[in-house]
């Protein structure tokens, strides 16, 4: 009987990138099972190294982004370094990088010349603007993405500014998209035996991210502009007030609306003509808040959650991250995972959260210090013996 193994068991990946994006898209595959090599530059590390906050000297952020990857430190501006990296390519199946386009032509380890070195290989670039086009060459972070991808003119408050989203999902969604098409072009390279170059936009993938507000431009009509935590298609879809906070309840069609009606014992909701179908509960949704937040008026939240999800109507407590994480449902669907670091100690690291039943055991969670494997990879992928690593350190190579 074979053994089942983790989905990517048996796939090398170099992760040049740093920061965010990049780091993402190979932690991604690192969870998949994927063995992850990341280049670092001596001495300095990736930049996120140095973010805080700080467990023990180490940073949260690197930890979270660099789960389970082997460190290996080399200096690309050394001829030398640039070397070793090429050899590393040769048994690589994936290269992830994240530099602005350009760089990699000039430090000599675009696609072109990697693929003539390795042809099955699946190089990844991830940038704000892609490799080609009026905007490949200008600088980009979350913020700039969130701009002027449309995501800010549809978030926040009709009365307030544009406001972005608050976690950095430029730089998330990019990642995960990498990660997708780096599967795809391993399974065709198993059909064609050829790797492949994916160019990852990060505002491409932001504009595809927003498939309502694409919906709505494919069929004809603008974005619904800032409607706060309402939503533009369906009503009652917001947070109201009850006693002690905020309840959000979620009414995507006529039968959830009785549903409604029926667990706030208020069935003359149902005729009133207002609210007869979404769109005229879209366009009355002020007086369906109001009459919502009467019921809600004498109930704490818990007390209208219960008596919601009896009826079964969509609804949820505003609650933060930490308390979700903190709950029997992040535990008994094991979304934490606990790993023994040797200078943070216990820490927590979130790994990608898909079940997969056909692949056993755990991937690596340990996050790396700055060059832990060097010499471990470079001796058992490329033979190199104690003296001439020593020589190289010395010579600031590795």
């Amino acid at each position: 009987m074979t053994e089942a193994l983790q989905a990517l068991h048996g796939i090398r990946v170099l992760d040049l990138s740093r920061v965010l994006a990049g780091p993402w898209c190979a932690s991604l595959l690192n969870d998949l099972g994927a063995e992850v090599i990341k280049i670092e530059m001596p001495g300095s590390g990736d930049d996120s190294r140095h973010f805080t906050p700080h467990i023990g000297g180490e940073s949260s952020y690197f930890m979270q982004l660099n789960h389970g990857k082997k460190s290996v430190t080399l200096n690309l501006k050394n001829p030398q370094g640039l070397a070793i990296l090429k050899q590393l390519v040769a048994s690589a199946d994936v290269l992830v990088e994240n530099f602005r386009p350009g760089v990699t032509a000039r430090l000599g380890i675009d696609y072109p010349t990697l693929q003539a070195i390795n042809p099955r290989l699946v190089y990844v670039s991830i940038s704000g603007f892609g490799q080609q086009g009026p905007l490949a060459h200008k600088p980009a972070y979350d913020h700039i993405i969130q701009a002027i991808g449309g995501i800010m003119q549809v978030t926040g408050w009709a009365d307030g500014e544009p406001t972005r989203v608050g976690d950095a999902i430029g730089d998330v969604v990019a990642g995960l998209y990498g990660s997708w098409a780096v599967l795809a072009a391993l399974l065709q390279r198993g059909i064609n035996g050829k790797g492949q170059h994916l160019d990852v936009s990060m505002l491409d993938t932001m504009v595809t991210l927003q498939m309502v507000s694409l919906i709505q431009w494919i069929g004809g009509q603008p974005a619904a502009g800032r409607l706060g935590n309402a939503h533009p298609i369906s009503a009652p879809m917001d947070s109201y007030r009850a006693q002690d906070g905020y309840i959000v309840i979620a009414v995507a069609n006529d039968k959830l609306f009785r549903q409604l009606a029926e667990a706030m014992e208020y069935p003359a909701l149902m005729d009133d003509t207002r609210f007869a179908s979404d769109p005229q509960r879209l366009a009355h949704q002020q007086e369906l808040r109001e009459v919502i937040e009467c019921w809600l008026a004498t109930k704490t939240i818990s007390q209208a959650q219960a008596i919601l999800d009896i009826a079964g109507v969509p609804a949820s407590p505003v609650l933060r991250l930490d308390q979700i994480l903190a709950s029997d449902y992040a535990r008994q669907r094991q979304l934490v995972k606990q790993v023994e670091h040797p200078q943070a100690g216990n820490i927590a690291i979130v790994p990608q959260p898909v079940k997969m039943s056909g692949a056993s055991g755990e991937p690596a969670l340990l996050p790396p210090l700055l060059g832990e494997h060097t010499h471990a990879v470079l001796r058992d992928i490329l033979g190199m013996d104690d003296a001439t690593l020593a020589q190289l350190h010395t010579q600031g190579v590795i």
